[in-house]
């Protein structure tokens, strides 16, 4: 009888310990899910070698992921219409942040469970133009960008300079260079080029829709490398230049050159390097001479475009969405961003019925340099540029 009743307590003291671990489990599980995203942020900061050691392998693989694995995702992404790009920080117009997984891992009833959170860590490394205190050169406007200059494109007049002669990089603007060299070159533009591992981004390790054994022809290249901003198929058209790609970027510099483009330098066809610099003096020369090619102004310009790889059809959009607003009458466009550079954007367009170029770099949001164009052609069409917004460094004719 007695051994029944210890027996009996036995259980019951055994199921009371089980359902006492069950419930501090879940209050751990609920603590962590509730735990705000700046907590596991401050954590992941101060992460010593000692718990880095003990990720898993496959946390340290997701760290650095393959080019291979980059393709595989750009291609998911793409079939769901959505371009790859860096993520954000919350807030559409907020700085780009990097981002990092971090995995909690609790216990229950003797097993080992884990739950991965994409947590923001980072917040983006300031740009060449923040880290010589270029946006803190006050305008009439409050523009977001650190760099700002319109010219009238008939006159070469200055309507509006705000560090205009700032050499800073330029990101994939590089690609109208890219364009006039190859127009320059008369290939043929229906020959097939393919893209190879030569021509994956090995600098800044970013994805393509492009994968490689894609085959286009040259025109096509040409057209998502303009509109799209394509940097495989930037890289694919300067390998098949006569000479390669070393050949390609020594016209790219010669032509800088000839078009007195003094504070510019290209080390990459695509801008993918901060090494590509220039400043927005420069930059007006460069539009104005892209100006002259009608296939740039076509293709630039373009809302969207589709293309057939061999393998399969890729749609295109612009990575312009101003050339989607009918408000504006845009002649040419090329936008460009990396860290070092910020967000950037150059154009022709008519504004007040007069043909002028904009020039806008190192923009500190990500849709901050759209803005910015639209606050200066504001301006212009009340007209503002009677009153010729210059800052400390505009002596000098506009171009």
């Amino acid at each position: 009888m007695k051994t029944d009743m210890f027996s009996s307590l036995k259980v019951i003291h055994g199921a009371a310990r089980s359902t006492a671990l069950s419930v501090a489990a879940s209050m751990v599980i609920a603590a962590a899910f509730a735990t705000p995203v700046s907590a596991f942020a401050a954590t992941s900061a101060a992460d010593t070698p000692a718990a880095t050691a003990k990720t898993s392998k496959h946390a340290k693989a997701a760290k650095k992921p393959t080019a291979a694995t980059a393709d595989k995702v750009s291609g998911k992404k793409a079939a769901k219409g959505a371009a790859v790009k860096p993520v954000a920080a919350a807030g559409d117009d907020a700085p780009r942040t990097s981002v990092k997984r971090k995995r909690v891992t609790y216990t229950s009833n003797g097993r080992h469970h884990s739950v991965v959170r994409r947590v923001a860590y980072e917040p983006r490394q300031p740009t060449v133009g923040q880290a010589f205190g270029l946006h803190d050169t006050p305008d009439a406007l409050m523009l977001r960008s650190s760099v700002a200059y319109v010219i009238d494109q008939n006159t070469g007049e200055s309507l509006f300079d705000k560090n205009s002669r700032a050499v800073v990089p330029i990101a994939s603007i590089t690609k109208l260079m890219t364009a006039m060299v190859v127009l320059d070159s008369k290939a043929p533009l229906t020959e097939q080029i393919e893209v190879t591992d030569e021509d994956r981004d090995y600098i800044k390790n970013t994805g393509s829709r492009l994968s490689v054994g894609s085959v286009l022809s040259r025109e096509d290249m040409l057209h998502i490398a303009l509109m799209a901003s394509e940097n495989r198929a930037a890289a694919a058209l300067s390998r098949y230049f006569p000479g390669g790609r070393p050949a390609f970027l020594a016209a790219m510099n010669a032509k800088a050159k000839q078009l007195g483009m003094t504070d510019t330098h290209f080390e990459s066809p695509s801008g993918l390097t901060s090494e590509n610099v220039s400043s927005a003096r420069d930059l007006v020369k460069m539009v104005n001479a892209a100006y002259q090619y009608p296939m740039i102004r076509q293709f630039s310009t373009d809302h969207s475009y589709e293309v057939y790889t061999g393998k399969r059809s890729i749609a295109y959009n612009s990575t312009n969405a101003l050339v989607r607003n009918p408000s504006w009458d845009i002649g040419l466009q090329k936008t460009g961003f990396i860290n070092e550079a910020g967000e950037c954007l150059v154009m022709q367009a008519t504004i007040h019925g007069r043909p002028m170029i904009v020039v806008l770099l190192d923009s500190s949001g990500k849709y901050s340099r759209f803005a910015d164009a639209t606050r200066l052609r504001t301006w212009l069409d009340n007209g503002g540029d009677q009153a010729r917004i210059t800052s400390a460094d505009a002596g000098g004719p506009g171009t």
